[in-house]
């Protein structure tokens, strides 16, 4: 590694641990010839992930926006920043293991909502209403009924 201060081709590691996310290394170093220190950071170097969108663009993959939506549907629920982040580490793993270098939107919109129906009930009907554009209230009612159904609750009367 070159030395950021003297341009001097050879430094040396003095200390290696795994960085505060724990998916790099940070290093510190020293320059053999001004005897300076910097750090470093290693990580692992991915091919990006391509979002085919509803109407066929294409966009790189973007987390902040997955953690956007569902914090928009959790707004003024009983959800922690703590499950939050952990859905949205647990869509991406789902993602990646697809091992896919494109995939639909609609794939990812789908996984949130599973994840979120096991978090919040109230949260995940958000999500899918915006998700799944409902166009009256029919087809909210038919979703509501079907979180409903897998709770157990009797809708024959809804």
């Amino acid at each position: 590694m070159k030395c950021p201060f003297c341009n001097h081709a050879n430094t040396r590691v003095i200390d290696s641990r795994p960085a505060e996310d724990n998916n790099s290394i940070r290093r510190r170093r020293v320059c053999d010839e001004c005897g300076k220190r910097f750090t470093t950071y290693e990580k692992v170097e991915t091919i990006p992930l391509i979002i085919i969108k509803k109407d066929n663009n294409r966009e790189t993959y973007d987390r902040s926006k997955i953690e956007a939506g569902v914090l928009r549907a959790c707004h003024k629920r009983p959800v922690s920043a703590t499950q939050i982040t952990r859905l949205v580490d647990e869509v991406e793993y789902e993602v990646s293991n697809m091992e896919e270098k494109e995939i639909q939107s609609q794939v990812i919109g789908e996984l949130v909502m599973n994840k979120l129906k096991d978090v919040d009930a109230v949260a995940y009907v958000r999500f899918a209403s915006v998700y799944r554009e409902f166009k009256d209230i029919n087809t909210f009612m038919d979703e509501l009924k079907n979180v409903l159904q897998q709770d157990g609750v009797d809708v024959s009367e809804l």
